[in-house]
């Protein structure tokens, strides 16, 4: 199982979270985010791939974000159609990651999403709240128990050291989780991670090899 850390944004902090070689590291390009990163992204790991989080903006936005800052995967959290994703996909290079996320609750109807499968390459359930993420709270995942499709996914909201055991729980279900999403349990303020808390996750994460 990977990991992500997102929500990344200033340079330092930046340095010594990839030092700790996540799998993926987030930063988002929605405006109206206290995690909104437009700096200089600093050289990282060549393992660690660069994930832009967008929101409802233009491929022409996404296109110049990947461009400018050489990333390796896209993350949509709005309300992007098949069609978009469809067009943005033959725009992209072949070798970007498309993450389409949908926000969980105990109504999600997962059969909605099953168009999709063909335009990304991975899903993300995070839980339904006020933002379109970052909300800090988990949802129930006994809901994915309705999940009947082999596209791999990221698990998202609210995920924290007290969840662990839950983690440990869902990975002995045949779900395809792909990886693990964290962001604001790791925080010192919005964008700020704590890097030794992380550090403390990720080396029990490892050690479980989930």
């Amino acid at each position: 199982m990977k990991l992500k850390i997102c929500g990344m944004k200033y340079p330092e902090n930046i340095l010594e979270v990839g030092a700790l070689l996540p799998d993926y590291m987030g930063f988002i390009f929605w405006g109206n985010s206290a995690r909104y990163f437009n700096g200089t992204i600093p050289e990282l790991i060549k393992t660690i791939k660069k994930v832009g989080v967008f929101v409802n903006q233009s491929q022409e936005e996404i296109l110049e974000k990947v461009a400018q800052y050489n990333l390796q995967a896209v993350q949509l959290h709005g309300n992007e159609s098949v069609d978009f994703l469809s067009e943005l996909k033959k725009q992209l290079p072949n070798k970007i990651e498309i993450i389409k996320v949908f926000s969980a609750d105990n109504d999600f109807d997962f059969e909605s999403i099953k168009p999709f499968e063909s335009v990304c390459d991975y899903f993300l359930f995070d839980t339904k709240g006020k933002l379109p993420g970052g909300n800090g709270t988990t949802f129930d995942w006994t809901i994915l128990k309705k999940y009947k499709s082999d596209k791999p996914f990221f698990l998202s909201g609210g995920i924290g050291m007290n969840e662990l055991k839950a983690i440990e729980e869902i990975s002995k279900t045949n779900l395809p989780i792909y990886a693990v999403d964290i962001n604001s349990k790791f925080e010192i303020e919005p964008g700020l991670k704590n890097k030794n808390l992380f550090s403390n996750f990720k080396r029990k994460f490892d050690v479980a090899n989930f």
